[in-house]
């Protein structure tokens, strides 16, 4: 691809496709193993953000401070290091600058600590995720509706389709601050242009594949979420949440786990799991990564200069990954909205998710595709944000029914029998399929 169009492709993403990420996404994003601001400066605004009277205002829709409750809230994440980072420094910032007390507290295995401690009335008052929990959880109880506290309109201040997805069946379960999905990142080092196909793609993968040196061609975590790209490409689906069909015995979902085990296996490390494989691109033993906007931070940590596309074409066919909207939710401890503790964690969610200064550091430093309308019209946002927010356009909306929480788990295990060699891609998915059925029948 040439320069231009590389170019191209950004600006259009980042004002087109930022704008219009409504009509690409859906409802939805990413499964647990991935896993998971406006405040646009006046003229007179110093480097942090404040104006020069101390005030935060800024241009355009308002960004909403606390009221002062006084309370205190926890929020419970599962963000990787730079992110975890970032979160803490904005953290500080909120508590230092109002009168509230926020904990940002990382947890491992998220989905599994907020199902058992919010049904026994413990855990965080909000939680850092995408938004395809958003059925599952309200269903349960586990999230509330904040309709009638929230102190602004969704439709006003986010694209449609992220204030879509804060609301499940007519429920403010969250406040929405990024989309995000999985592109073509590249070695700037090792690749001078992203390629637009994937036979340009190997071209370059068989320069550097050589796993008896340690180099390889692709670093490609193997999972359902960063896998579905080639099966929506060929038509095929896991889960189609609008007519409650599952899609896994679909021979166009076979032929698209098919043509990733053919195109792209080949050229990956041993081991399927996520750190074997982001490792390899980080120490620069590959030219690409599949991988999403999480995953900069570290391999910038590690010296690495990347570039990001969208996913290169299949044999004339769309690659469409799964695509999501980040959420602060609403715990079920939210449940008593005039209680203090309450109110600080809301007030922070409003604070964070209309402060363009705080959305505008996600976008620049970990490539977060804002969903806060002025930000989204932006056109002065990083190539890399670009590149990630054209993947959103080639993208298909998570599910949010609940259903969909059985298929994870046996797909996943299909996938990483398929690429371990122990299964063929047709018999792994019937399996999956049944695993699937008794899931929703247990």
């Amino acid at each position: 691809m040439s320069q231009h169009r590389r170019k191209l492709l950004a600006k259009m993403a980042a004002t087109a496709a930022l704008g219009s990420v409504a009509g690409c996404l859906g409802v939805q994003e990413s499964s647990e193993s991935n896993t998971t601001e406006p405040d646009q400066s006046t003229e007179t605004a110093t480097s942090d953000g404040e104006n020069d009277d101390g005030s935060n205002e800024q241009e355009g829709l308002p960004m909403l401070e606390p009221e002062n409750s006084g309370g205190s809230a926890t929020l419970w994440h599962a963000r990787r290091e730079a992110e975890r980072r970032s979160l803490q420094d904005q953290v500080s910032r909120f508590n230092d600058e109002y009168d509230q007390s926020v904990s940002a507290d990382e947890v491992a295995e998220l989905g599994t600590r907020t199902e058992t401690a919010i049904p026994a009335g413990q855990g965080p008052h909000s939680f850092d995720h995408a938004h395809d929990w958003a059925g599952k959880y309200y269903q349960n109880g586990w999230v509330v509706d904040e309709s009638d506290s929230v102190r602004l309109d969704l439709s006003e201040y986010f694209t449609d389709v992220a204030a879509q997805a804060a609301q499940f069946d007519g429920a403010t379960v969250g406040l929405p601050y990024a989309a995000e999905t999985v592109g073509l990142v590249y070695n700037t080092e090792l690749v001078d242009e992203p390629p637009e196909t994937v036979s340009e793609m190997q071209a370059i993968m068989d320069e550097h594949h050589a796993p008896s040196e340690g180099t390889y061609g692709l670093s490609y975590p193997v999972d359902p979420y960063f896998v579905s790209a080639w099966v929506h490409a060929f038509g095929g689906f896991y889960y189609d949440d609008g007519n409650d069909e599952l899609g896994l015995e679909n021979s166009e979902t076979v032929e698209g786990l098919q043509y990733y085990m053919d195109n792209f296996a080949p050229y990956m490390p041993d081991s399927p799991d996520y750190g074997a494989q982001a490792d390899v691109f980080k120490q620069g033993r590959a030219p690409f990564a599949i991988n999403g906007p999480w995953f900069l931070g570290s391999a910038a940590d590690a010296g690495i200069d990347t570039g990001v596309a969208p996913l290169p074409t299949a044999d004339g066919s769309e690659p469409s990954p799964y695509t999501g909207v980040k959420l602060l939710f609403f715990s079920k401890k939210m449940g008593n909205g005039s209680d203090a503790n309450a109110t600080a964690s809301r007030e922070f969610a409003e604070w964070y998710t209309t402060n363009t200064d705080v959305l505008r550091t996600l976008a620049e430093e970990h490539s977060y595709i804002p969903v806060h309308r002025e930000l989204a019209d932006s056109d002065d946002l990083p190539d890399t944000v670009g590149g990630y927010a054209a993947a959103v356009q080639q993208g298909y909306a998570m599910p949010t029914n609940p259903k969909m929480q059985g298929v994870w788990g046996p797909v996943g295990d299909a996938i990483t029998r398929v690429y371990n060699g122990q299964a063929e891609p047709e018999g792994a998915l019937a399996t999956a399929a049944d695993e699937v059925r008794d899931n929703w029948n247990s």
